[in-house]
């Protein structure tokens, strides 16, 4: 998994004898690699998009059934032969080699100190080239011990930095900035200049891009400044390392420009009706008060839903049932029955006093 990197950039160092034009070239061999992927990502992702206003119409029509939509939603993908699952493989690339790159570089700068003689003398890299005592120097792993680039790492006396174009690219910015801030600057620079590609690759993206009825303006620009932020973590990486994602990023720059005319060139081009069915997508979410978009967003956004069932369930429960008063109020203008003489009326009409009763006649 790694000797085949770190023999890679073995090779290029062997023809161009610099450190950083070797982690360049290895970079824009990886991107050669990963581009038949990334161009069918996006097809496929288009044909996602396409499919939009359809898809809001099954949700709108099971949103109570979520198997019979599951089984309806992958007829559909069936009937147009479209891959839910194709845009997802360059994503799921990335972290993976930004792991091995990260252990290759790290390999070919790995540290070696002897702090005594017979240490030194156990050691046969040490007595080979002749390492001084307490001297950190370079000992590199995953590249063979005969190649140009293992010698330039280990001279005689050892060497304990990787040079290239007057930087060190085996420290991070980080390092830099903490021990001299005028120095540490110009590695700064380099971090700012990979989240400006960054940046200016998200605006290309998101200038094509057919927005999600589901996705919120916010979401939309978190996913547009994501990768400026990731970015801004490169500081405390290898600085090779920083070269490697800058030589991506300008390649993926160019990358989109060709996407762009080949996906977008047209009216009646993939991209172009993707971005018409959104629109119609977006449409269709409105006219159902938003049941479509209730059911949409994929696992993370199912369970979101759930949780929310539950917890409209248990505040429901939770609030107390309403109580019903058992005191009577009398009505009123009506006498209370608390007499049985009948009351005579004043001159307002209202109830007065007990009317006497009239003596009997004689």
């Amino acid at each position: 998994m790694f000797e085949g990197p770190a023999w890679l950039v073995s090779q290029f160092f062997a023809l161009t004898h610099n450190y950083a034009v070797a982690i360049a070239l290895v970079a824009f061999t990886v991107m050669v690699l990963v581009t038949p992927l990334t161009l069918k990502s996006t097809k496929g992702m288009l044909e996602m998009q396409r499919l939009q206003p359809e898809m809001k119409k099954l949700q709108a029509e099971y949103k109570n059934d979520r198997q019979k939509l599951n089984e309806e939603m992958m007829k559909l993908y069936q009937e147009h032969k479209v891959n839910p699952l194709a845009s997802c493989l360059p994503l799921l690339l990335q972290m993976p080699i930004f792991f091995i790159m990260y252990r290759v570089l790290r390999g070919l700068s790995r540290p070696a100190s002897f702090a005594d003689k017979a240490a030194c003398d156990a050691s046969q890299f040490c007595k080979d080239n002749s390492i001084p005592l307490g001297k950190i120097v370079f000992n590199p792993d995953h590249i063979s011990k005969t190649s140009e680039l293992y010698h330039s790492l280990v001279p005689k006396g050892g060497k304990n930095e990787m040079l290239a174009f007057g930087l060190d690219l085996s420290k991070s910015p980080a390092h830099f900035i903490s021990s001299s801030f005028g120095k540490g600057m110009i590695y700064a620079a380099l971090v700012v200049v990979l989240g400006v590609l960054y940046f200016v690759q998200q605006k290309m993206v998101a200038s094509r891009a057919a927005v999600s009825p589901t996705m919120s303006a916010g979401q939309a620009k978190m996913m547009q400044y994501l990768p400026v932020v990731f970015a801004v973590f490169q500081i405390f990486f290898l600085t090779g390392l920083v070269i490697y994602y800058i030589t991506q990023a300008i390649f993926r720059i160019g990358q989109n420009v060709y996407i762009t005319k080949r996906f977008y060139g047209g009216e009646e081009s993939l991209g172009r009706q993707a971005q018409v069915a959104g629109e119609r997508a977006r449409e269709e979410a409105k006219k159902h008060g938003g049941a479509a978009a209730v059911t949409g967003g994929g696992m993370f956004a199912q369970a979101k839903r759930d949780a929310q069932v539950k917890r409209e369930a248990l505040e429901s429960a939770k609030k107390p049932a309403p109580q019903t008063s058992k005191r009577v109020t009398p009505p009123k203008n009506k006498p209370t029955p608390s007499s049985g003489r009948p009351q005579r009326p004043t001159a307002s009409g209202r109830p007065g006093a007990p009317a006497r009763p009239k003596p009997p006649k004689k």
